[in-house]
């Protein structure tokens, strides 16, 4: 479902990613792990489509994504692509409902099908009497589960997460590592997840460990 194959990528004289190739299924839950400065995010990041490789290619659901201009690239990343940050990165002036349905509206969903969507995952999320809480109004827990939620709105063929866990209490953190799995299990989500959590990491499906920029067999 995602082929990666010779992936470089350097800023300025430091190589951070040394020709990386990799292969995601659908359906897996598979995290990314290594010491700081191994190339995790940069790696995330070029999959998502948020940055470019120097070289290499990059397959996404039977599409070369390297090949896509700028314009094509933020249409497949908003429809195909979802995205999980450490700190949430929900918009403060907008409800929990209205920041899920902001990727359907930029996607062209009519406003009604969008609000639907959006209030399904909440209720799934357990956040149906949360909808019109602005994300100052919401733990952390509720605020990474509305990001989950936005993240799946337009229903991707994968989510992306980068220590999604890491701003969470160890309560939180569970639950949130539960939902993974549930989404996985329920709606057959993929997950690639770029986490120091080395409890997430032993219940995914996968373990991938990056060392200098390598990928450590």
């Amino acid at each position: 479902m995602i082929t990666l194959r010779n992936i470089t990528k350097s800023f300025g004289s430091l190589q951070v990613l040394k020709g990386i190739d990799l292969d995601i299924a659908q359906g897996e839950v598979v995290s990314i792990v290594g010491p700081s400065g191994a190339g995790k995010t940069t790696l995330l990041q070029i999959m998502g489509t948020l940055d470019r490789a120097d070289s290499g290619t990059i397959v996404i659901n039977d599409t070369d994504v390297s090949r896509l201009s700028q314009k094509a690239l933020a249409r497949f990343r908003n429809q195909h692509i979802g995205f999980v940050f450490q700190f949430h990165q929900l918009l403060p002036e907008f409800t929990a409902l209205e920041n899920v349905m902001i990727p359907a509206l930029i996607a062209g969903t009519s406003r009604r099908e969008a609000r639907q969507r959006a209030e399904e995952l909440l209720s799934f999320m357990g956040l149906s009497e949360r909808a019109t809480h602005k994300p100052a109004e919401l733990s952390g827990g509720e605020k990474q589960r509305v990001a989950v939620a936005r993240a799946l709105i337009n229903k991707p063929a994968v989510v992306l997460a980068d220590e999604p866990s890491g701003s969470l209490d160890s309560a939180n953190k569970a639950e949130l590592h539960a939902l993974f799995f549930r989404l996985r299990d329920e709606m057959h989500q993929t997950f690639v997840i770029v986490t120091h959590d080395e409890q997430l990491a032993a219940t995914t499906d996968r373990t991938i460990h990056m060392k200098d920029g390598n990928i450590i067999v």
